[in-house]
């Protein structure tokens, strides 16, 4: 059974609708979703705040080219358009990171694909939700496995402080909303 962590945002329309509806697309794929966070948008453009959660899902059928294949089809869905790098997102779905069948992290820097997120260790706005779900989690950055916690640790107190929890909740497959 293949593992993944998802990064889910949105900062244009129904927000929390569109990340719920990311979640509920899952499905009985989810086996942990985080609370939400609001946050100023990362990348230097001139827009609005975004909602962010990360969704820990399992399906025994996809492998990382599978699950790009699910969160790309979630954000045509969406009405995502891919224009400005950063840009405002209707929804925007990132893999964190993707486990295999034996939990064995994969690796990819295919056209498309790359795994782990290569900035994912950047952003406290994947960091923060994320712990919510995993405290122990881990994320290989630059070739050695390093502790989520120490990653955010590392982060400017200011754009963690700008990570802010949000008064609402996502639930998943097996909660009433």
């Amino acid at each position: 059974m293949s593992r993944v962590v998802l990064s889910i945002g949105s900062n244009l329309g129904d927000r929390m609708a569109r990340l719920q509806t990311a979640v509920d697309e899952l499905g009985q794929r989810v086996s942990a979703v985080s609370a939400v966070y609001q946050s100023e948008p990362w990348g230097g453009v001139d827009q609005g705040p975004f909602l962010n959660a990360v969704v820990i899902a399992e399906d025994p059928e996809l492998d990382g080219q599978g699950w790009l294949d699910f969160a790309q089809r979630l954000e045509r869905e969406a009405d995502r358009m891919r224009g400005q790098k950063w840009g405002p997102r209707t929804l925007d779905v990132d893999l964190i990171t993707v486990h295999d069948e034996q939990g064995t992290e994969v690796f990819s820097r295919s056209d498309g694909l790359t795994l782990p997120h290569p900035l994912a260790h950047l952003r406290a706005f994947v960091l923060i939700p994320w712990l919510d779900v995993e405290p122990d989690a881990h994320l290989t950055v630059a070739g050695a496995q390093r502790s989520v916690t120490k990653l955010l640790d590392q982060i400017d107190g200011a754009e963690r402080a700008g990570v802010r929890r949000f008064d609402a909740v996502l639930h998943g497959p097996d909660q009433k909303a």
